[in-house]
């Protein structure tokens, strides 16, 4: 079995969740990345923010949430994603860059529109009432 090791933000703003669509891709993905050699969840998720959306995560208020185990949208099946989950303060503003083709604010609604993983991550914050319908 193969695992995709992958660091997410979960941003969310009154009730929505921000995530992601990239050039050619028919899914939103919650904003992270791929975790490069030797890199810390903190030191991937900081990059590939930056790479992503041009704005700059707190460090100190990095908050661990959960991590998600999901079929990798768009790989055999046995590929997993493994996405470990982080909430955070950020600076800037955030606005699409390298690979991102799209930012969107998300409700529960959106669901269908989301990988696999994201999909459990959407469950578990409308559970808490954090993701609006």
């Amino acid at each position: 079995m193969k695992i995709i090791d992958k660091v997410a933000w979960l941003h969310l703003h009154e009730g929505k969740l921000l995530s992601t669509r990239s050039r050619g891709k028919d899914r939103y993905y919650i904003p992270g990345g791929k975790r490069e050699p030797g890199e810390t969840d903190a030191q991937t998720l900081i990059r590939e923010i930056r790479e992503e959306l041009t704005v700059e995560l707190d460090p100190a208020s990095l908050t661990y949430i959960d991590t998600f185990e999901a079929q990798a949208h768009g790989h055999a099946t046995g590929i997993l994603v493994r996405m470990i989950c982080y909430a955070a303060r950020h600076t800037g503003t955030v606005q699409p860059a390298a690979e991102i083709e799209e930012v969107a604010w998300l409700t529960y609604r959106d669901r269908p529109r989301v990988s696999p993983v994201d999909q459990l991550i959407f469950d578990q914050l409308h559970a808490a009432g954090q993701l609006a319908e």
